[in-house]
């Protein structure tokens, strides 16, 4: 996926230990519509999230066990690094 893509998170319910190859057939996407670095991350409640194109969300949007999309923003430092006084 090209890193100027738009990008959304959403959520999904897969069986337990399912995989992003199943996902990516579940949904009906391809890989280069999905974050394979982000992979698929299991929420331990039956659902599982993954990054895909905001393209694909607003195609798989409504769809049964879909939740999204969300926003997915970079986190980034707030300030200047504090270290801890030294002892």
């Amino acid at each position: 996926m090209a890193s100027d893509t738009p990008r959304v998170l959403i959520t999904t319910q897969l069986p337990s230990g399912a995989t992003l190859d199943e996902a990516i057939r579940h949904l009906g996407l391809t890989t280069n519509e999905v974050d394979t670095d982000y992979g698929l991350v299991d929420l331990h409640n039956g659902s599982y999230a993954m990054i895909v194109t905001q393209a694909a969300a607003e195609h798989i949007q409504g769809a049964p066990g879909i939740k999204g999309p969300f926003a997915n923003p970079k986190i980034e430092p707030f300030g200047p690094v504090q270290r801890p006084d030294p002892e």
